[in-house]
């Protein structure tokens, strides 16, 4: 059975009105994403927590209808419901019932991050020049997280600059467990996956066992997780995130540990940087595109 798909872009404000309206007016689900990224492979699915501030100033949302549902009626709803919505951009297209995993499978290609690392889909065989190489087979499942995306891009390459070997890393709002899988191929002997997404956790440890790591990889909700410090921890999820637990990442790092902090548009740096110069030392930020990426040392007391 088709869909009716309508993209609509409101201002960050006014994104939780907007999903909320499509929600009563009956669409079947509502996805946000980046609106303002170059490409589409940097249309990041947009997961904010409760009361926070999106991260992008402006957001497409993505809402799918049965498939003869009428636009216009959607509009003339839309408007009844909150007559302040600007709906002058909205846009319609109809969209096949399809296997949407295997859809994603099909465009996607092998990615490569640093001196060693693939990301690879299942469907596909790994290229030449990976082998010997450190390889994650990746399906997204229920969680997104594939390493098109700047920030999961920055924090890959990261990893895969480190020697990890005998080492636990703590991959903290996991995802898809794309970075911990990394890590545990690029020699890291354990590896913690923590997420407040039930999805995202059935996501990671399914990765994990596709990629026969499932014995070395753990993952927990927060409030589950048990008390541990690391020697790597790298947390990808949004900058207001980064600011509000800072105090928690920052016990999670055991004294000469490292860690990266991703998720963080230009601009956003200065202020982390501030505030995580109270436990850690060699502070740095690297920019790719609009994206940034801290990491530092904690230091000793």
């Amino acid at each position: 059975m088709p869909f009716l798909e309508l993209a609509l872009t409101v201002r960050a404000e006014d994104e939780a009105r907007a999903e909320n309206a499509l929600s009563d007016i009956g669409a079947l689900s509502v996805t946000l994403l980046d609106a303002d990224a170059s490409t589409p492979n940097e249309r990041a699915v947009l997961e904010p927590g409760v009361g926070e501030q999106p991260l992008w100033p402006q957001i497409t949302l993505l809402a799918l209808f049965p498939g003869d549902t009428v636009p216009e009626l959607v509009l003339h709803a839309l408007d009844a419901f909150d007559s302040g919505l600007d709906l002058a951009g909205a846009q319609f297209r109809e969209v096949a019932d399809q296997d949407w995993e295997r859809a994603w499978m099909d465009q996607y290609e092998p990615l490569a991050f640093g001196k060693r690392t693939w990301i690879v889909p299942w469907n596909m065989d790994a290229p030449a020049e990976s082998e010997g190489g450190a390889i994650v087979r990746l399906d997204p499942g229920l969680a997104f997280g594939s390493g098109t995306h700047p920030t999961t891009a920055l924090c890959l390459a990261w990893l895969d600059s480190l020697d990890l070997a005998g080492k636990t890393v703590l991959d903290f709002g996991c995802g898809s467990g794309i970075l911990a899988l990394a890590a545990l191929k690029l020699g890291a002997e354990r590896a913690v996956g923590v997420d407040n997404d039930p999805q995202a956790l059935s996501a990671t440890a399914d990765n994990a066992e596709r990629n026969g790591v499932g014995d070395r990889l753990a993952v927990y909700a927060p409030e589950d997780e048990p008390p541990a410090t690391y020697p790597v921890v790298v947390a990808n999820i949004l900058a207001v995130a980064l600011d509000a637990l800072a105090d928690t990442l920052a016990a999670r790092v055991q004294p000469g540990g490292v860690i990266a902090l991703s998720g963080i548009l230009h601009g956003q740096e200065p202020a982390l940087l501030e505030r995580y110069a109270a436990w850690f030392d060699d502070l740095q930020a690297v920019q790719e595109g609009d994206w940034m990426r801290i990491t530092g040392r904690r230091r000793a007391g």
